[in-house]
């Protein structure tokens, strides 16, 4: 890894808020296309997605999702919990930001979509006793909806679908829906 690029990501770990986030937002920026340098920060982030403050952990999720482009040695399905972890997450704020990011993960391939179905299925199933249920029910539908969108896969649709179906609260499956439209 270029030295550049090790400063950005040993910022990661910086407690200085701004410092971190312009490192944050410059990998981010290099990730959008596959990298090479991919492997030399992934373990780093999966420690932070536990180790970190939650801003750390917050900005290791959303990092690793953008890098599962750049994941030849599928290291991803082992390191997907990890991830979906941090979607419960006891700060609000970073769970949401972990969960707007999940999608990502899915336009990696095949294992990957699976993924990530499967992993926001099981929270949207599971949120329905936490205090922002709704909250975490939209930002699920609305991923699904971005997934389809970058990829096209109509099994994707039938999954949010299905799952707005099961919402017991007509103005929600309402709202939900729109998403859809």
């Amino acid at each position: 890894m270029e030295s550049g690029l090790r400063l950005k990501a040993d910022l990661l770990h910086s407690k200085d808020a701004e410092a971190r986030y312009a490192a944050f937002q410059e990998l981010l920026t290099l990730a959008k296309s596959p990298v090479d340098w991919a492997y030399d920060v992934w373990d780093e982030l999966i420690t932070l997605t536990r180790k970190g403050d939650n801003h750390q952990r917050a900005i290791a999720v959303q990092l690793l999702c953008e890098l599962a482009k750049s994941d030849p040695k599928n290291r991803m399905p082992k390191d997907f919990d990890a991830l979906l972890a941090v979607t419960r997450d006891e700060k609000f704020v970073t769970a949401r930001h972990s969960l707007q990011a999940l999608w990502k993960i899915g336009r990696a391939g095949k294992k990957h979509l699976k993924l990530v179905v499967d992993g926001y299925e099981l929270r949207f199933n599971e949120c329905s006793a936490e205090k922002n249920c709704t909250l975490i029910r939209y930002d699920i539908i609305q991923g699904l909806r971005k997934l389809y969108d970058a990829i096209g896969d109509g099994k994707v649709r039938e999954k949010a679908l299905e799952l707005i179906e099961t919402e017991q609260d007509p103005k929600y499956r309402k709202k939900y829906t729109s998403l859809w439209r």
